[in-house]
């Protein structure tokens, strides 16, 4: 196991959905679970940690699955992000969200977490952070998110 690699909960042979995350550095992501708390107690919604999805559920046994993520994740680096603007999608898992590309929104409703978003904290769409581990998540289909578990992280190098 690698000096960045923290194994959370051995997950054995037994066959789950597995996705792996990047995640913000600790002050932006203090700042993002602020953002997130103020959205869901106006809004609802479920809770969970600040991050971006790099590899979506795939099917593994949990092996498999830490087998992969710890080759993936060698001689990976902390990187940059930059976000340009809060906006919103069409499913469940992308309500709201900071995105790169910029899309008109028609919805109005959605256009209203948009500006709460912005008056809970107004700096968060020009928000500079950096990526700096990737996390692997058993991601069983359950909508509450409650099921969900962090199996491994790894702390990317700094530059």
């Amino acid at each position: 196991m690698s000096d960045h690699t923290i194994d959370r909960k051995p997950s054995g042979d037994k066959e789950g959905a597995y996705a792996v995350w990047a995640t913000p550095s600790k002050d932006a992501k203090m700042t993002l679970k602020k953002l997130m708390s103020g959205l869901r107690s106006k809004f609802g919604g479920p809770k969970f940690d600040p991050h971006l999805t790099v590899v979506g559920p795939i099917s593994l046994t949990g092996k498999d699955a830490k087998e992969k993520f710890r080759a993936a994740c060698r001689g990976l680096k902390a990187y940059p992000a930059q976000a340009q603007e809060i906006s919103t999608g069409n499913s469940f898992w992308q309500s709201v969200y900071l995105r790169l590309n910029a899309t008109p929104e028609t919805d109005e409703e959605k256009n209203e977490v948009i500006e709460e978003a912005k008056t809970l904290d107004d700096t968060i769409d020009t928000m500079s952070f950096a990526i700096d581990r990737l996390e692997l998540y058993i991601t069983p289909d359950d909508k509450t998110l409650k099921s969900w578990i962090k199996v491994e992280e790894y702390e990317l190098c700094a530059h």
